[in-house]
């Protein structure tokens, strides 16, 4: 059986969940969950989220939304392990010992510092060390498979080169895991056209409310062509965001209408925004019940923390044994 293991950040102010998210990591990880073949273990990345988050209220809160979102789409939590990054506190001591191993250079390589290293003054050891909590995610819990999306390689690269140095220092104590890439979907559009993401503010959270999420979509970025001239639908942001989610015949539909003039981008919009009401009906309805119901979540992140201690100690035990702290 392969163990796949995948997280999100319950960062930004609000914790939204966006599209981006939904179509790169949750849905591909929940239909990776249902196959018996695999052990699945999800995590909600709310240590990682300290670097920027200090409030404690937010980040409680962005925890909540995180995993409703995990489980409107259907992660069973029978079968898998489904949990909080800071119930299982084996990750920060795990963090610290090959923090010891990790060379400077390839930290001061990794993205997540080159970002924001054009002002040192806001980058934090924690964001610095990131790819080092992050490696320790993956190795505490002798993961297989880690779905990423292709500009995630490169941390999967570091869990690798960091496992391999200690294993060859030490003798074989890590499993090196594999990149999982979903080819369908690598780069969803956000509303400017750029990467969706909660850092350039241009994000789709499919869980507001009707008349907040048909705002939000009526603000996608187009160009200035008339409404009866004819439209490139391969240099939309709006096309490209409908093609992600519409059937085969929706997108050819869509198409026709684009190239066929007398389509405006408003149109375009209303249908996306009713496209995504209709395709997320049942999880928009399922995540606010469980956002109304915190207590259950509490109840399945508990429980998912205790299965994942249970993978974690041993692989612990086994680094403590090497490094002579047993």
């Amino acid at each position: 059986m392969a163990r796949i293991l995948t997280g999100i950040q319950s960062s930004g102010m609000h914790g939204e969940v966006h599209l981006g998210n939904i179509l790169g990591a949750i849905i591909p990880g929940v239909e990776l969950s249902h196959d018996p073949k695999n052990e699945a273990l999800f995590f909600i990345a709310d240590l990682h989220s300290l670097t920027t988050v200090k409030d404690a209220a937010i980040r409680k809160q962005n925890v909540y939304a995180v995993a409703a979102a995990w489980l409107a789409f259907g992660f069973n939590t029978d079968k898998n392990t489904f949990y909080r990054q800071s119930d299982v506190t084996e990750v920060c001591e795990l963090t610290w010992y090959l923090d010891c191993f990790a060379p400077y250079p390839m930290l001061a390589n990794a993205h997540s510092f080159k970002d924001k290293s054009d002002n040192l003054s806001d980058v934090n050891a924690g964001l610095f060390n990131y790819p080092v909590l992050m490696a320790c995610d993956i190795l505490l819990y002798d993961a297989n498979f880690v779905p990423v999306g292709k500009d995630q390689k490169q941390h999967l690269e570091i869990t690798r080169d960091i496992a391999s140095s200690f294993n060859h220092q030490y003798g074989e104590t890590f499993v090196l895991p594999e990149p999982h890439i979903d080819e369908r979907v690598m780069v969803v559009p956000g509303t400017d056209g750029r990467k969706m993401s909660k850092t350039y503010n241009n994000y789709i959270n499919i869980f507001l409310q009707d008349k907040q999420l048909r705002k939000v979509i009526m603000g996608i970025e187009t160009d200035s062509t008339p409404l009866e001239e004819p439209k490139n639908p391969d240099s939309c942001n709006v096309f490209a965001l409908y093609s992600l989610l519409g059937s085969e015949d929706q997108i050819a539909e869509m198409r026709a209408n684009y190239e066929g003039g007398n389509y405006g981008y408003g149109h375009a919009k209303q249908a996306l925004f009713e496209l995504i009401l209709d395709k997320f009906k049942v999880q928009r309805e399922k995540y606010w019940e469980l956002m109304e119901n915190k207590e259950l979540i509490d109840e399945k992140l508990a429980m998912g923390a205790e299965k994942a201690r249970k993978i974690a100690r041993p692989v612990l035990k086994r680094v403590r044994e090497k490094l002579g702290y047993n």
